[in-house]
């Protein structure tokens, strides 16, 4: 996920406000003990994400996967007093993890969890989202985008995790999750709907406006 070279990518963080004590603590733990840990969102993207909750400030916010809880720690940290983070996991072991780091973060009161699948969860959610964020199982980026949709409102945001995929996407050979990202990507592209714009930061992100 690291298109940097380490000595940039560490002036890159040098020069990025340091990630609070609570997350890397999480971090620690993630990598400690739990599988894949490289699916973390990490320093650099956590201080983005946080910055564009401050610009955006919206009420009412979507994760779709919420792993160990710090893309979720990090985008609460941006939100104005008395918004909520909705986020949904299909991973129950996790929870108590997820849990022990909201508490530690002081977030109680504005991130929500859900457990179960995420295209069975948000029809029930009967909230108006300023913004979603998916980084969940990437076969079903497209389903998550079209449950959303109409959940957005205009001038809201839909922003993907992972749309590079490791360079994946414009390797020769390409698996089933690398197609479904590149239909992702295409997917959004051609929507009139939204305009948006992939940023390279860590393993990318598709940011997408609705305009209409």
């Amino acid at each position: 996920m690291n298109f940097f070279s380490d000595a940039l990518e560490n002036y890159i963080e040098a020069h990025t406000k340091p990630e609070p004590e609570v997350l890397k603590k999480l971090s620690r733990e993630t990598h400690a003990h739990v599988l894949m840990p490289q699916m973390l969102s990490g320093h650099l993207q956590g201080r983005f994400l946080k910055m564009l909750t401050g610009m955006i400030q919206p009420v009412h916010v979507l994760e779709i996967g919420t792993f160990t809880g710090y893309s979720g720690i990090s985008i609460a940290e941006g939100l104005p007093e008395k918004a909520t983070l909705h986020t949904i996991d299909i991973n129950d072991e996790l929870l108590p993890m997820v849990k022990k780091y909201i508490k530690e973060a002081g977030m109680e009161k504005k991130i929500k969890t859900y457990t179960g699948n995420a295209l069975e969860i948000i029809p029930t959610l009967n909230y108006t989202f300023d913004m979603v964020f998916i980084d969940a199982d990437k076969r079903n980026y497209s389903g998550y985008y079209d449950l959303v949709f109409d959940k957005i409102r205009v001038g809201g945001y839909i922003i993907a995790d992972n749309v590079l995929w490791s360079g994946k996407v414009v390797e020769d050979k390409k698996d089933a999750d690398t197609k479904s990202i590149m239909a992702y990507n295409d997917k959004i592209t051609a929507d009139k709907r939204v305009e948006n714009v992939l940023v390279p930061i860590r393993d990318g992100l598709m940011i997408a406006r609705k305009i209409k």
